[in-house]
């Protein structure tokens, strides 16, 4: 597949990155020449260098013959005018980065679509979305809704308390009458292989379990393996940048109770007129004292969302000893995931990887229609739509020749999500979500064409 991405900063620097990995043919446009030398030097890509809303720029780098245009720089106007160029020069479909939500939620109405832009993101709202479904899910590390909910992935760490420690996958399938969940991927602790579980697999303390959950199946999870699924009143947000007030809007109209630090004092003002239900606090969040005064302790959660990953990691952390249950990171380096995790944090969020899982899905063969990439897994999870030329179509799970490194997690029929075993037949129209190792993601791909 040919690819185009306009704006190599931190986003488009990102997607390109793990674009070149999937061996897709990419074109990386921007103005800067130290980021694009850099590129061309670690990355197995193309670079031009260049306006990208000149149009000599875009036929200098062949969007006539390019699969997927993605316009990613930091100005909301010129992806927006990328994108309509791209299509008219020839380009099969356009994805534009957006800061300005209303478009998306308006995006039919306003018919982008016409003028040539298939499809909007916002990495900072998916992060502010992420975000909030954290605070729903306290318990669990990593979460993800299908289809609003009708299947979700849980993902936790298998403490000593947990039931099923030490017991099959299928022995503990035993232990309730009804199956509401079922373990899609574990990374055994002290190692970084992924296994796809299967009826014989044996879980062990401290493993990294990630579960596909239907109705129910969370609350089940959370008695199995000793959690509690604290609710969230109280919640302290450190940083106002734009997913900082993304989330305080969220979470105050759903009635949390918000705070917002924010250092600088003219942001502060400002968020403060915009949003009269949070209390914003002019300070700088890393002073312990201040801190203590706003009674952190008494917080249930503490979300750091500033431009510095450090600040967040080490916010949290602080958080944490003050004995804050669930706290949040929004962290951009991607090495600090793991080491993150190890030292106590309960969620990172990383926009950037946000955004990729969000293109991702068009650049998959079939008819996928979510994604995402697991955590410090080499994993993805796609949803896959079944159409009738797709070989899944009217077999029993039993009888698919699916690979050993994947694995169906369950089926949303008629809006319904099921946790579907090897005696299920899959029909035309059902939702099917596939845990995928990266080395299976082709030729799962071939049995939903």
């Amino acid at each position: 597949m040919k690819i185009i991405i306009a704006g190599a900063g931190e986003v488009g620097f990102h997607l390109a990155k793990l674009l070149s990995y999937e061996s897709q043919e990419i074109t990386l446009i921007d103005t800067n020449k130290e980021i694009l030398l850099y590129a061309e030097t670690h990355l197995d890509i193309r670079v031009v260098k260049g306006d990208s809303t000149s149009i000599a720029i875009l036929k200098e780098s062949r969007v006539n013959t390019c699969d997927l245009f993605i316009a990613v720089t930091s100005s909301e106007t010129t992806n927006i005018t990328v994108c309509v160029l791209a299509k008219q020069l020839g380009a099969k479909r356009t994805i534009a980065r957006i800061s300005n939500t209303e478009f998306i939620h308006h995006k039919e109405e306003l018919g982008f679509t016409k003028f040539g832009i298939d499809e909007l993101i916002s990495p900072e709202a998916l992060a502010a979305s992420e975000i909030e479904l954290s605070l729903r899910q306290t318990s669990f590390r990593e979460s993800f809704e299908f289809e609003g909910g009708a299947l979700s992935m849980a993902s936790l760490t298998l403490s000593r308390s947990a039931l099923f420690v030490g017991k099959t996958v299928k022995q503990a399938a035993e232990i309730l009458p009804e199956i509401h969940f079922v373990p899609i991927a574990i990374k055994r602790y002290g190692t970084q292989f992924t296994i796809i579980p299967r009826g014989d697999t044996v879980f062990e303390r401290g493993d990294d379990v990630v579960f596909i959950t239907s109705e129910g199946g969370a609350e089940e999870l959370c008695r199995l393996t000793g959690k509690s699924n604290r609710e969230i009143n109280n919640v302290m947000i450190l940083g106002g940048s734009k997913i900082g007030f993304k989330t305080a809007r969220d979470l105050s109209s759903k009635k949390f109770n918000v705070k917002l630090l924010e250092e600088n004092k003219e942001r502060a003002f400002d968020i403060a007129d915009d949003l009269p239900e949070v209390l914003v606090i002019h300070s700088d969040g890393r002073n312990v004292d201040l801190l203590d005064e706003e009674h952190i302790s008494e917080m249930d959660a503490f979300i750091a969302v500033t431009k510095n990953s450090e600040t967040n990691i080490m916010s949290c952390l602080v958080a944490k000893s003050k004995g804050v249950k669930k706290t949040i990171a929004l962290v951009e380096n991607m090495d600090y995931f793991e080491l993150s995790h190890s030292i106590g944090i309960d969620t990172l969020v990383n926009k950037k990887l946000l955004a990729a899982n969000n293109i991702f899905r068009y650049i998959r063969k079939g008819d996928v229609v979510a994604m995402t990439k697991l955590s410090n897994l080499n994993a993805e999870l796609l949803e896959f739509e079944v159409n009738s030329t797709s070989l899944v179509c009217n077999k029993l799970i039993k009888d698919i020749d699916f690979p050993r490194a994947a694995i169906i997690g369950g089926v949303i029929r008629n809006g319904v999500g099921i946790i579907a075993l090897g005696s299920f037949k899959i029909q035309e129209g059902d939702l099917v979500v596939v845990c995928c190792l990266l080395q299976s993601i082709k030729r799962v791909e071939q049995l939903f064409l």
